[in-house]
């Protein structure tokens, strides 16, 4: 088992809350982080059957079972059994008592919201980062990682991942989909999905979406939410400093596993992402979830933002920091090119005159090494990632 970075905050959440969430998408490794921190603590699955019914018909008795608590997976199945915690942990008043587990953020939180706010420690775990992978299980290529994602199963067993995605597409993005809406035409999502990923890195059109896969805009917002509840795809908002400029205002869409993107779009096979018209998308995708991925396992919300003007001066990511904003680009060209630095620098300009606080730009490339270019820090793919 690769080493998850999430686990520290597990622990250190576990000393302050009486119940801890641990939410994402399946199959990124959530029962089995859960069950090494909590070893000592009994499991239960509410996918099986009986133990849902249990849960379901006799919340009180189904609790009583556990007078050291458990760890309680895909809870989101049972939203009556949240309010009964409440009572519980409030009850016992002992630190870590329960252990949630749920891959629908949105059924699972908004019972949160409602039935156990301020008892609850969580932390949303993502599929593996390259400085988890590190460089003894990383792909020594970067078409290589954009190929393969970050999903645990497709580094701890011998299958292809045009195998792995296949299956996991129809088993669980197809099953959860038909749990959280109604899907007529099963094909006509499937459709959808790839139409987002061929969206991946771009500007939200929900209209145009809609329009391509034959269906409204408002049923192209209906299931975005869906695939963001499911953790498959988050949206990026325009960073909201105007800095003298009419910004854009439309969000932009990445999938939250590069792998996955890729399959969706027909790549078979790594060779196929050196002249992949896509190959720009895949690697922004990929480097904006490596950050999404460092704040979750930090415990932190992802707070990421994008900036452009309507001019059409732009930087992919834009954050805050103590320090000031942090504005990253990125360009999957493997030899740097000296007008890669003109957004950074653009934004910078426009910041300074703004009097707002900076950071050094950052441009993040398909090569190697640590540069200076024009006042920008250049970090090679591995670098940024924290696997060199």
């Amino acid at each position: 088992m690769i080493p998850r970075h999430a686990k520290g905050t597990l622990q250190r959440l576990a000393k302050g809350f009486p119940v801890v969430a641990l939410t994402g998408p399946r199959q990124s490794g959530k029962t089995t982080l859960a069950r090494e921190v909590f070893a000592d603590k009994p499991y239960v699955t509410l996918e099986n059957p009986e133990e849902l019914s249990f849960a379901d018909q006799d919340p009180r008795r189904f609790l009583a079972r556990f007078p050291e608590g458990a760890v309680l997976d895909e809870v989101q199945r049972c939203p009556t059994l949240l309010s009964w915690l409440q009572g519980l942990v409030d009850e016992r008043r002992r630190m870590a008592d329960f252990v949630l587990i749920g891959s629908a953020q949105f059924d699972l939180m908004a019972g949160i919201a409602q039935s156990l706010a301020g008892r609850v420690g969580r932390v949303e775990l993502l599929p593996l980062s390259g400085a988890e992978m590190g460089a003894a299980h990383s792909p020594t290529t970067l078409d290589e990682m954009m190929f393969k994602g970050g999903y645990p199963a497709l580094y701890d067993r011998d299958v292809s991942p045009s195998d792995w995605f296949a299956n996991y597409v129809v088993t669980y993005v197809e099953r959860d989909v038909r749990q959280l809406i109604a899907v007529r035409d099963l094909g006509q999502f499937q459709r959808f999905i790839r139409m987002c990923a061929a969206r991946s890195g771009q500007l939200l059109n929900l209209s145009a979406l809609g329009a391509d896969c034959g269906i409204s805009a408002t049923t192209a917002r209906d299931w975005i939410s869906v695939l963001e509840t499911s953790y498959l795809v988050t949206r990026l908002l325009p960073h909201h400093r105007n800095f003298g400029k009419r910004l854009v205002k439309t969000p932009k869409l990445y999938f939250l596993d590069v792998g996955l993107m890729a399959w969706l779009l027909g790549i078979r096979d790594a060779q196929m992402l050196e002249t992949h018209a896509a190959r720009g998308a895949l690697f922004e995708t990929w480097a904006v979830t490596e950050l999404i991925k460092q704040r979750f396992n930090a415990g932190q919300s992802a707070e990421l933002f994008f900036w452009r003007d309507s001019l059409g001066h732009e930087v992919d990511v834009v954050f805050e920091t103590p320090e000031g904003l942090q504005a990253i680009e990125f360009k999957s060209g493997s030899t740097l090119a000296s007008d890669w630095a003109n957004g950074p620098r653009q934004w910078q300009s426009l910041a300074e005159r703004d009097k707002t606080p900076l950071r050094t730009p950052g441009l993040v490339f398909g090569g190697a090494g640590r540069y200076e270019l024009q006042g920008c820090e250049v970090l090679g793919w591995r670098e940024f990632a924290g696997i060199a």
